[in-house]
């Protein structure tokens, strides 16, 4: 099944879902690399199995290297278990809690092997799925510091909501189109 078609299987009341994913996924903002990397790593922290399934075979096919599809797999992931813990964090008002070491193994945000503002841009749209402020500044920060503009990272942002939606929308109606 290809994304067109998962798509194109969506409930009428999520029509906007499809127009928007096939526009999102071209944005001149991003390369390709960059949009099927969001996007792989959107389905996966959005944790729908039919949609993770079909974006990265079509990522795939699009011409996703392997580097890249292992980085976005990685920045979903690792950010995965780093927004839950730093989302702890700026959440409770103990302030002890981030005095103390995280003991956290994060190799991976270094040794990803793929591009690493790719990687950042990866971690931040993943991190804006799972609402955790702190690794959304920080990361975007150092997406921005690599020198994106703050357009390409709204438009890796605007892939992984409409993903993230796609998704909601897809479990709602029993886990595929």
């Amino acid at each position: 099944m290809t994304v067109e078609a998962l798509l194109a299987a969506l409930p009428d009341y999520a029509r906007d879902l499809r127009l928007n994913l096939g526009n999102l996924l071209k944005q001149p903002e991003l390369t390709a690399r960059q949009a099927w990397g969001t996007a792989v790593a959107a389905a996966i922290a959005s944790r729908n199995t039919t949609l993770t399934r079909v974006v990265t075979d079509e990522a795939v096919a699009n011409g996703l290297d392997p580097e890249a599809l292992k980085g976005a797999r990685a920045a979903a992931a690792i950010m995965a278990m780093n927004n839950v813990y730093y989302r702890f964090l700026h959440l409770t008002p103990n302030e002890a809690y981030s005095t103390i070491p995280a003991r956290l193994r994060m190799q991976v945000i270094r040794t990803h092997g793929t591009d690493p503002v790719d990687f950042e841009l990866w971690c931040t749209a993943v991190s804006a799925i799972n609402n955790c402020r702190d690794c959304v500044a920080a990361h975007e920060k150092n997406v921005i510091e690599k020198g994106m503009k703050p357009e390409t990272v709204l438009a890796s942002v605007r892939i992984a909501a409409v993903i993230h939606a796609v998704a909601t929308v897809l479990d709602a109606e029993g886990g595929s189109a």
